[in-house]
């Protein structure tokens, strides 16, 4: 062999070829879950009964008993993942029970005919469902989202509404500054607003339909002043 030649090596073939094959192919696939250090199993769930047990178990196909089971939990816990509620603990608590209402109408919010249509924008406020949504003609713009109105003696005023004044950061003047983000007044001191913190503390507001902050967010970006509101119904728990 003349010194500085290129060494060349035969072509491997048969057999040997195939093994060589499975090794770099052994070589190149990811390493099995337990040796890159698999996801811990979720927690089991452990949540009780809640106060909306039936309920959640008749949405969620559960069988309708009134008991929470491990089973009932968990598929709470899924439907809490799933629409942002936390905590995500599978207790059928208020919080989720309103989120279920909204849910469950949103196909058809407006399915009995007690918003009126009209050409332009109209916010209904249900308060028998404790729910709000926005539809122009029959289409609806803004689907219905769960809210806390007027507490006893101090009801949302039902009827029709107008949007006379919006202010985006605005602080109450009559409770304590009270944080009141994307306010739009339609009656008097009475306003669609962002509630920070719990939205269901204290059983219902003085009169404002409060929102999540992120709904109502959503709400200031589509209305406008002169955009009507109609408020109709009653509260449960507010009945004379």
């Amino acid at each position: 062999m003349t010194a500085g030649a290129p060494v060349l090596v035969p072509a491997v073939r048969g057999a040997a070829a195939a093994a060589l094959a499975v090794a770099v192919l052994a070589l190149a696939a990811p390493a099995p879950a337990a040796a890159r250090g698999a996801a811990a199993p979720e927690p089991a769930c452990t949540a009780g009964t809640g106060p909306y047990q039936r309920e959640l178990e008749a949405h969620l196909g559960r069988p309708v008993d009134g008991t929470q089971s491990p089973a009932d939990c968990a598929a709470v816990r899924a439907f809490q993942s799933a629409n942002g509620i936390t905590p995500a603990d599978g207790y059928p608590g208020l919080a989720t029970y309103r989120t279920m209402v909204a849910v469950a109408a949103r196909a058809r919010p407006n399915a009995d005919g007690a918003c009126p249509v009209r050409t332009g924008r109209v916010t209904c406020v249900d308060l028998d469902r404790q729910l709000l949504w926005v539809q122009r003609g029959s289409g609806v713009v803004f689907p219905p989202v769960p809210v806390r109105t007027g507490r006893d003696d101090q009801e949302t005023r039902p009827g029709w509404h107008e949007i006379y004044w919006r202010s985006k950061d605005h602080e109450s003047t009559l409770y304590d500054n009270a944080p009141m983000p994307y306010a739009q007044f339609f009656d008097g001191g009475q306003a669609l607003h962002g509630r920070p913190g719990d939205l269901y503390a204290h059983g219902g507001s003085a009169g404002c339909v409060n929102l999540s902050v992120a709904d109502a967010e959503r709400l200031w970006n589509l209305l406008d002043e002169g955009d009507a509101v109609y408020v109709w119904g009653t509260k449960p728990g507010t009945e004379d």
